[in-house]
């Protein structure tokens, strides 16, 4: 059974910093392109980040240079470390494979 969990979330002040968390189970985690998407109330769930088998990373351009995706596969886990939050980095974070989602972890960034 596959499952994605997300930790890490919370609030901070503008400027501030998080990491995100993401623990995988139930499929071969060092196989797989990870990624991380974000969604506010009304609007769609928009992409973050991901990264590859092999570690290659590609960012949203709204993160590039603040965010930072990476991944341990002897830990079966994916983490995305935030600097430098906004206000408009507010939403749930998603965690995300191939195989499915996790279930979402709050994240809020107060101005």
């Amino acid at each position: 059974q596959v499952q994605l969990v997300e930790f890490g979330g919370g609030l901070v002040q503008a400027g501030g910093s998080l990491r995100l968390s993401c623990a995988a189970s139930g499929f071969i985690f060092s196989d797989n392109a990870m990624g991380w998407y974000r969604q506010v109330p009304g609007k769609q769930r928009e992409y973050v980040a991901i990264i590859s088998i092999g570690g290659n990373t590609n960012y949203a351009d709204s993160v590039k240079g603040r965010f930072t995706i990476s991944r341990d596969n002897a830990k079966n886990r994916v983490y995305l470390q935030m600097n430098s939050l906004k206000p408009e980095d507010t939403g749930v974070y998603y965690c995300w494979s191939s195989k499915g989602w996790g279930q979402g972890t709050q994240v809020t960034v107060s101005s």
